[in-house]
């Protein structure tokens, strides 16, 4: 993204708040907003499609997912510019349940994961973010490229050369046409331009029609046609909730990235309750539930889109399409679209990360590494953090559990030895800290100088009763000093031992 483009986050970073800086949000530099949102809704279709069909559901009800997804969650999501629609990973979970069920059961399913949502944000899980690592959200963004540039690829196998000479031609535009004029996004006038050269001289490439039956009508209000009973739910419990999970934390990592990406900040509970509430719409309109899309989003953002009218046109653009210009749309040559994808790819992957591999901690390396594997080989997003952040979680334990050391020195005079700790005990220090104590100690006297000790957990707590009690068992006298005030109160509150506060 280019300098110039991030400078115009100037909504974002004003000191408004309340409804004058919603209001904001609306109305800053609306043209180039919409041109912005325009750009994504070209970036949403031949996506959603492809996911549509994964989900194993026609693909109008993959785009009536997004057209309401996008509405909905640019007046209640708490992430302008951030643009949602039917995603992979959601449908990844939803196909299995359409399979054994049927679409009903799908749409039953996408009311209780938005309502799950919402009760995720009312709960404030969404703090939950804040235990994933930079490298864990380097690994998510970079798969997320890969995984976009390979969904070009069927469309790239078993064609023509007029395919890649379109494909050709489309980068020529997108990355040739900004260093002219930026007046108009150059993805829009790429589908404009081969559009017109497909159409002035027929060839034998693929169009928008060729991907699947669009929609000629109009969403409407669907209520899902399931037994109300406990036999339903479930059927349809594990499904949405593990759609709700997924879609929360792709949507919350897209927010992450975006909040990076224009250096401010996001309410991340809000987004969660406004998703929830676009999936409870989307089922109530026969839609398959859905959540952020950080490639869609990485081109609205490289091409303006900064507030939630972006947001809103990606949605509402994409229903005028599908619709209202359904005959024109139909004649887009899908390699118009597989270029924009392309230039999505790789202006989401963070090609810093490659040099910063030499220069990184390999533990930080490794787990960056082992999120993008993940992903790549599952297709699945949330296996993809969830192993970065165990490896993140693992990592650190065992980190901060080599920082843990204990001095012995004896005083003769006294006959007493002296145990200096240092460092955090935890559940991961806890065996080394017990094992560098002498249970059978030939001094008299034993004084474990805490000072510069912090105890954090009860296994901890009680390690150190059982050091405690084992020297006393053998007839030494056992002394504990310089505890601070938490480390004391935990201690007194889980066990007997006499700290001295």
């Amino acid at each position: 993204m280019s300098e110039s483009t991030l400078s115009e986050s100037a909504l974002s970073a004003s000191p408004l708040s309340g409804f004058a800086r919603y209001r904001a949000e609306w109305t800053a530099n609306p043209v180039r907003e919409i041109l912005a949102g325009m750009v994504g809704t070209f970036a949403l279709i031949p996506e959603v499609i492809a996911f549509s069909f994964a989900a194993g559901v026609d693909p109008e009800v993959g785009l009536y997912a997004s057209f309401v997804i996008s509405v909905v969650i640019a007046i209640a999501g708490g992430r302008p510019a951030m643009i949602s629609g039917a995603a992979g990973s959601v449908a990844l979970v939803a196909a299995a349940l359409v399979r054994a069920h049927g679409v009903q059961y799908l749409l039953a399913a996408t009311l209780l994961a938005g309502l799950l949502q919402m009760l995720a944000g009312a709960a404030r899980l969404h703090l939950l973010m804040r235990y994933v690592s930079r490298p864990v959200r380097t690994g998510f963004v970079n798969a997320l490229a890969i995984l976009i540039f390979s969904a070009q690829l069927p469309h790239m196998l078993h064609v023509t050369w007029h395919t890649y000479a379109l494909i050709a031609l489309g980068l020529v535009i997108i990355y040739g046409v900004p260093r002219l004029f930026t007046a108009i996004p150059s993805p829009l006038i790429c589908i404009l331009a081969l559009t017109a050269v497909a159409t002035a001289w027929p060839m034998p490439v693929h169009t928008v029609a060729d991907l699947g039956r669009l929609p000629d009508s109009l969403p409407h209000l669907v209520w899902p046609q399931v037994p109300f009973s406990l036999a339903t739910l479930d059927i349809i419990l594990p499904f949405a909730a593990a759609m709700a999970m997924v879609g929360l934390l792709e949507s919350m990592m897209t927010a992450s990235v975006v909040d990076d990406m224009t250096e401010t900040h996001s309410s991340k509970r809000t987004e969660c309750v406004g998703l929830g509430l676009a999936n409870v719409a989307v089922g109530l309109f026969g839609g398959i539930a859905g959540c952020g899309m950080i490639g869609q989003t990485v081109g609205n953002l490289r091409y303006g889109g900064r507030g939630r009218l972006s947001t809103f046109i990606a949605g509402a653009f994409l229903l005028l399409l599908m619709v209202a210009l359904r005959p024109w749309v139909a004649r887009v040559p899908v390699a118009a679209l597989v270029a924009i994808m392309i230039m999505v790819s790789a202006s989401t992957f963070s090609w810093s990360s490659l040099r910063d591999l030499r220069t990184h901690p390999r533990g930080a390396s490794l787990i960056m590494l082992a999120t993008v594997a993940v992903v790549v080989v599952t297709h699945n997003l949330a296996a993809g953090v969830l192993v970065g952040v165990l490896l993140s979680g693992l990592l650190f334990a065992a980190n901060v559990s080599r920082l843990v050391t204990v001095d012995a020195r004896y005083d003769a005079a006294t006959d007493t030895r002296t145990y200096s700790v240092t460092g955090q005990i935890f559940f991961a220090s806890a065996d080394l800290f017990a094992e560098a104590f002498d249970t059978h100690d030939t001094a008299r006297h034993i004084r474990i100088d805490l000072r510069h000790a912090h105890f954090w957990d009860i296994t901890a707590v009680g390690t150190l009763r059982d050091i405690v009690s084992r020297m006393e068992s053998h007839g030494l006298t056992v002394e504990l000093e310089g505890l601070n005030t938490a480390s004391a109160t935990l201690i007194t509150r889980h066990s007997d031992l006499r700290t001295g506060q």
